[in-house]
């Protein structure tokens, strides 16, 4: 289906790739992994030929007259319908059903319907409404004008339609970067059940241990694909580094042993030929290189200063909302004690942002009592937060501010550095930050108030696989409580103890575990498709 052959490319002076290659064959789901940075999402440009590459002929080929599929960009906001725009993805179908509608030929009409009957052209509409559903769209929501959506649900429109069509080599970029829990979990089912060949970058381990069949990874601007999920490359991996250290031990004393033996009888003229024998040996041995480990910065989260007493904040028959007819929850009565790791899911649009902003009081209650001591602090973050850094300040100025004015500069960019940035790195603009730099720049300032209750909505939509790992275990030693919103399974089940269930306008416990949710929104998926 695809094959890459000594790929080379340069961003500016800095190489990506330097004679990468890597084949894919029909019917096979790589999943493509590296750290951020390293060019996953340039390769993907490459292969739809959507950055220059002079060399690209020669470097990437497609299967001839495969068809090509990828999210664009989200769906423009326009009075055509949410399932109108899904339906016209399929760029073929929706030729032939023009066609069919303006051609007098009548042999050309019966080609046309002859087409559209092979490509079952006539349950395209139950097809296009089942993959909305799947990503979140209610039934309602189809016939809906995409204007009256927000981005991020035009967004999961454009996936919608590039899954509809079911393109020949799909190309899928952080596809759950706008998905709950729940349409990343139908999202994996998608996948595994796909027809055709998809690449797919993306840091949810779980999605990659669950729905594909190989590994490509993206090191040291080289290409390697290997069979299994993420947890079996990383197997791999730490099998063939163990292979090369042996290697390179026994090398390195053999190198020993000859030059002792050339050391010592280089000047003796009965030796001197076998110890210049020696020396040709040793120039000839190439050495076993071991590639570096690139080390991720930790998160930190520092113990409040004082503790407090359980329950430290409990909603008592709360209403949340915006005001005036705009009540999301209804009769919340929810407590947070110091310990607590809760995970919250439920639908998109259920309510699960308004909630946790009520709990931070970025949202005045509609009704009912907050109940909590002056002294608690709460760090908040959310996704929206990239959009109130400053832009043209740097990294420093933000910390700055959020220090005490008389804060020597050597201090703050101390604690700048605690962040993750190093001397180079602090100076830079913050709109010249990648996505994952930014983030770690707000849970940074989020975290320098020593809050007792960390809030995190969707911390991880920027960070690389490795850099999730670290706030993992973050999260884990933080001594404070710690409320969660993610759709990355795998951070859940590692930090979250207790769930909390939004939906249907009710906030509540939920009894089982994040295995139970799970399964629980499978069955009402398949529910759903057989109704």
């Amino acid at each position: 289906m695809l094959n890459i052959s000594n790929l080379d490319y340069r961003v500016e002076a800095r190489p990506l790739f330097e004679g990468a290659s890597a084949q894919i064959s029909d019917g096979w789901k790589v999943g493509l992994v590296g750290r951020n940075g390293t060019g996953k999402s340039t390769l993907l440009k490459l292969i739809r030929e959507a950055v220059a590459n002079p060399i690209a002929d020669a470097s990437i080929r497609m299967r001839a007259k495969a068809k090509l599929g990828w999210v664009a960009q989200e769906v423009a906001a326009t009075d055509e319908t949410i399932l109108d725009v899904v339906l016209a993805a399929d760029e073929e179908r929706h030729r032939l059903m023009v066609d069919a509608d303006t051609e007098t030929d009548p042999m050309r009409i019966a080609d046309i319907h002859t087409r559209l009957i092979d490509i079952d052209a006539w349950t395209a509409e139950a097809r296009a409404a089942e993959v909305l559903t799947g990503l979140g769209f209610s039934n309602d929501d189809l016939s809906r004008a995409t204007k009256e959506f927000s981005g991020g649900w035009r967004m999961r429109a454009a996936l919608a339609g590039v899954l509809f069509s079911q393109p020949d080599l799909l190309l899928l970029d952080e596809p759950t970067n706008y998905l709950d829990l729940e349409g990343a979990a139908w999202l994996e089912g998608y996948l595994k059940k796909y027809p055709h060949t998809v690449l797919i970058v993306s840091h949810d381990r779980e999605l990659l241990n669950r729905c594909v069949t190989h590994t490509m990874a993206l090191e040291h601007k080289q290409l390697s694909i290997s069979p299994g999920g993420y947890d079996a490359w990383l197997k791999l991996r730490a099998a063939k580094l163990a292979q090369l250290e042996s290697q390179r031990a026994k090398q390195d004393a053999d190198k020993a042993h000859l030059q002792a033996f050339v050391d010592r009888f280089r000047a003796k003229a009965s030796k001197a030929r076998q110890a210049q024998s020696r020396v040709k040996m040793l120039e000839k041995m190439q050495d076993i290189s071991i590639p570096l480990a690139e080390r991720t910065t930790p998160f930190n989260f520092p113990a409040p200063k004082d503790q407090l007493s359980p329950p430290m904040l409990r909603l008592q028959e709360a209403d949340l909302g915006y005001g005036e007819g705009a009540k999301i929850l209804d009769g919340v009565d929810l407590r947070v004690d110091p310990d607590d790791r809760i995970a919250i899911v439920g639908p998109n649009g259920q309510g699960k942002t308004t909630l946790v902003k009520s709990i931070a009081n970025r949202l005045p209650l509609m009704a009912g009592e907050c109940i909590a001591p002056r002294s608690i602090r709460v760090g908040y973050f959310s996704q929206d937060q990239l959009d109130e850094l400053t832009l043209g300040d740097t990294v420093l100025d933000h910390v700055r501010r959020a220090l005490p004015k008389d804060t020597p500069v050597g201090k703050q960019r101390g604690v700048a550095a605690q962040m993750g940035f190093s001397s180079e790195k602090v100076d830079t603009n913050v709109e010249k930050l990648s996505g994952g730099e930014k983030v770690r720049l707000l849970l940074g300032l989020m975290s320098m108030d020593k809050p007792h209750i960390l809030i995190l909505d969707e911390p991880t939509s920027h960070l690389d696989i490795d850099s999730r790992e670290a706030l993992i275990y973050a999260l884990n030693d933080f001594k404070g409580a710690v409320l969660l919103i993610t759709h990355d399974v795998f951070l859940a089940e590692a930090t979250a103890d207790r769930l909390w269930l939004v939906k249907d306008g009710r906030a509540e416990p939920y009894a089982g575990d994040l295995k139970d949710y799970r399964a629980l929104v499978t069955q009402a998926d398949k529910r759903k498709a057989a109704a």
